[in-house]
């Protein structure tokens, strides 16, 4: 994967534009972060490409883990950056205020590491299944595998909406399964494990038990760091009684 090559970025323009016609004052915080986030390591990226994209090769078996935390965040130029960020600021927009700011950076957090575990689970398929090592070569940048998962989210919370992809009204119930295929066939330089990860991901959010493994987790932290703050407080005591008994009322309700 080559660095992009430096000067005028008319996508990057383009992008500033459509924000600054929304308005800086009408995206919630998460989204505009995440946009803010992608565009500022556009332009002052951490490392070349070819250090942060993601491969089985790369963070597998060399370790590389970091690359997990920085290829989505990366973009290989400054179109990919534009469609990736436009779609993203309409998601957002809907998503943040349907599931409040914290639970969306949350939520994105998440999606951003698991997807790309996903992904090389299904290179690996690919590498199994073909016998071609060579899909572990295959080495992705972006946000559009969050951006798939976030689709499926949307979809999700929005039933029975009409999509429209490439022009055609699709049932938002299978417009992302079209629009995996759709993209994949126009532009066949793009991941479709990687976009095909996000739609997994999601559903596993919808569908599955992610969404409850990830409430379960804030509530095990919740509790321990309420501990440490007793610690210091000098309340421990009263507070695990209070918790208990609050565990224990909710449990006699689910009687």
């Amino acid at each position: 994967m080559e660095r992009r090559q430096r000067g005028v970025s008319p996508g990057l323009i383009l992008l500033l534009y459509q924000i600054s016609q929304v308005g800086l004052q009408n995206i919630p915080s998460v989204t505009l972060g995440v946009l803010a986030l992608n565009i500022f390591l556009f332009l002052n990226p951490l490392r070349p490409l070819p250090e942060v994209c993601l491969s089985v090769s790369e963070a597998l078996h060399r370790r590389n883990w970091h690359r997990l935390l920085l290829a989505p965040f990366h973009h290989a130029d400054d179109w990919h950056l534009y469609y990736n960020m436009i779609s993203m600021l309409w998601k957002g927009i809907m998503l943040e205020r349907k599931l409040k700011s914290i639970w969306f950076a949350y939520t994105i957090a998440v999606f951003s590491v698991l997807i790309g575990v996903v992904y090389m689970v299904l290179e690996l398929l690919l590498v199994i299944i073909l016998d071609d090592p060579s899909y572990e070569m295959n080495c992705g940048v972006g946000f559009s595998g969050v951006l798939f998962a976030l689709k499926v989210l949307n979809n999700h919370y929005n039933p029975g909406r009409v999509s429209t992809v490439f022009g055609l009204p699709i049932s938002s119930k299978y417009a992302c399964w079209v629009e995996l295929v759709a993209i994949h066939l126009i532009s066949p330089g793009t991941s479709f494990a990687g976009h095909l990860a996000g739609i997994l991901v999601g559903l596993m959010y919808t569908m599955g038990p992610l969404k409850k493994i990830m409430q379960y987790f804030i509530h095990d932290c919740s509790i321990k760091l309420s501990m440490i703050q007793c610690l210091y407080s000098g309340e421990l005591f009263v507070q695990m009684c209070m918790y208990s008994l609050e565990v224990l009322s909710q449990f006699g309700h689910s009687l």
